[in-house]
Formats: C-alpha cells, structure tokens, sequence
C-alpha cells in the first residue's frame, strides 16, 4: 500500500548548525543532504525466504539481496564481475551459492568465485555490504569505507517481529523524516495531539533516546494511550523503536519505523507494530490489535505527506520556545555524514 510521497525537510538555528555535508551548485547556495552513514531496513526478514532473491535501492544503487538455502541472508552489489550482468534480474540461489543468469559464475558468502557449470573461474569477486537481522527487519550498512561505525539495531526482544506492515516511498530526505520524533510542536499544530508531553531527549553515543506522556486524550484514536509513557529509541538515523505500555486494555505495543535513503531526496518509510497482550507474543488477538493500531498510525503518517512533499531543508531554522529538542537532534545527527571536503580549509 503507497500513500504517495513525502518531503520532511528541517533546518537548523544559526546557534545550532547541523554540519552535515551538502552538495553545492555554487557558493552560499544550499542543496540536498547527503546520504547518511548507518544501518538502513532493505526488507521485513519474512520477505527474504530461503533460496530468495530480491532488488532493492540503497544510496542510489541497487542492492541484490538473497537468502542461502542454510538461511543466511547477504546484500551485494548488483554486477556480476564477469561481464557486468545484473544479479538482481534472473539470479538465483544455488545452496549457498549466488548464480549469475548471464554465464552461470556462481559466487560463495564471502564473494569468491566458485566457478561455472564448464569449470570456468574468474578471479573477480562480489562486493558485499554488511548485513543483519533484528526483530524481524533485514538491515545493511552504508558509508564510509563500508565498515560498520556502530552496531546494528538491538533487538526489542528475543523473537519479537511485526506482525503488521505497512511501507511507501517519500519525496523526503531520511534526516527529515526521522526528525519528526523530536518536533513535538507539530503533534499539536498538525495531528490535534495537544496533550503529548516531552519528558526526555537523550543521545547516548549513535542513538537517541526519547520519552514523552499523553496527559488527555485529544482526538478519539488516541484515548487508549491516556497516561501512557511512551519511550522511543532512534538507532542512527534510519531505525525507530517504540515501546507503549497502555493500561486498558492491558497491553504493550512495539512500534518501528525504518527510513531508508533509495535515491536523492527519497526515502522508503516502513512502519510496523507487534502487540503482545499479557506476555503472550503471537496470537490472533496480538495480530488483530497490531493491525488496528498499524491502521490509526498509518491516518497519522498521511497527514504528514503533503507537508514533506514540498518542504525544504532549512540549514539555519528560526526555533522558538518548545524546539529544543530539534536542536538536540540536528548537533547529534551531525556524527553520520562525512566532513565536507573544504572543512579543514574553512576551519
């Protein structure tokens, strides 16, 4: 299900500057964000199926995912280093081998060439991003040299996975999107939300830790959080966990939402929640209520699209009273992009 596209652009005070580098066509003109260094969702992990081959966009390149018949799951680069074929269209798995569909070069886990059906060998190989799996999601890492800089998401909890999903394609920049969790202005201005409380914004190293109540219950969807907590964890700038206890009924939620840089200025947005009621994870109760409340998310997130689709990124925003918690987050979103390259020369 797309709901359409989606701009969420910020800026950032004079007294706040965010640094991140940006792409400039002339001097003291500003353009779009560069992508983020971090681990970014590329699939739910029930969609990488053993002997499974899947295209997905990442930074501008296509990645070719897939999933050994022993259940490892690996994302490469999508060019074979023979002849250039993509391995995304007509690629297959073959045990725990990758084959190309061009000349049938099949490639180990670690990219070595384990040879085609004539014996034939060829000493290129195939270049990987990291990969792992957390609650569910199937993450892979971006920038720098291609060496993680931090650990993957951690897990809610031990075989904790969404049971409901819902994704769509954003005219936004990933930075943008994820700065909603701290923009607790528009919760009012834009989603009636007049009761949310911001208690807590805390980074802590490559995450940001939030906590904030819900005081009365302003619109009816969001009477079930009346006097809830509701804690929140953003791991880099693509993977959102939430926790939300609610007191009646008695039950806890567990909200994620991914957002993945695929192109300049576009991002895929994935937003999923699992309900467990009373310590038990997966049953049909579970599933209807995640699936319920993944629909009065989801109303929410709509009435943010047609505000991405035509913001800009503001690099020195005008904040006034109640957003300080943008300020947090802009000084610690700095640490996922690469210094300028005339940084030291203006230093």
């Amino acid at each position: 299900m797309d709901v359409g596209t989606d701009h969420r652009a910020r800026a950032v005070p004079a007294s706040a500057r965010t640094g991140p580098r940006r792409r400039r066509a002339a001097a003291g003109r500003e353009h779009a964000l560069d992508y983020p260094s971090g681990w970014f969702a590329l699939a739910l992990s029930s969609e990488l199926a053993r002997g499974a081959v899947l295209r997905r966009r990442l930074a501008g390149e296509d990645v070719v995912l897939y999933r050994t018949r022993s259940g490892s799951a690996h994302a490469v680069r999508p060019h074979c280093p023979h002849l250039g074929a993509h391995l995304g269209h007509g690629g297959k798995v073959e045990g725990e081998d990758l084959v190309c569909p061009f000349h049938r070069f099949a490639f180990a886990p670690d990219g070595s060439c384990a040879g085609a059906p004539d014996g034939a060998v060829i000493r290129g190989r195939l270049e990987h991003h990291p990969v792992a799996e957390s609650d569910g999601f199937v993450f892979a890492w971006h920038g720098g040299d291609g060496t993680p800089g931090f650990e993957p998401p951690r897990s809610l909890g031990a075989d904790l996975a969404p049971t409901s999903c819902w994704t769509t394609r954003l005219r936004a920049h990933v930075q943008d999107v994820s700065e909603n969790l701290v923009d607790y202005r528009h919760l009012s201005a834009l989603h009636g939300l007049r009761s949310a409380e911001p208690l807590v914004v805390e980074p802590d190293g490559h995450r940001l830790h939030t906590q904030m109540r819900m005081s009365v219950a302003d619109r009816r969807w969001a009477r079930p959080f009346t006097g809830s907590e509701i804690s929140s964890w953003l791991e880099g700038l693509g993977c959102l966990r939430t926790k939300i206890r609610v007191s009646r009924p008695r039950l806890t939620l567990h909200l994620w939402i991914t957002a993945t840089p695929v192109d300049p200025g576009r991002t895929r947005v994935r937003v999923a929640f699992a309900c467990m009621i009373g310590g038990r994870r997966v049953t049909l109760a579970n599933k209807v209520l995640a699936w319920i409340f993944l629909r009065l998310a989801v109303k929410v997130v709509r009435e943010d699209v047609p505000i991405w689709n035509h913001q800009r990124h503001l690099d020195h925003p005008h904040l006034t009273h109640g957003d300080e918690g943008i300020g947090v987050y802009r000084r610690w979103a700095r640490r996922f992009y690469a210094p300028a390259p005339d940084s030291a020369a203006d230093a």
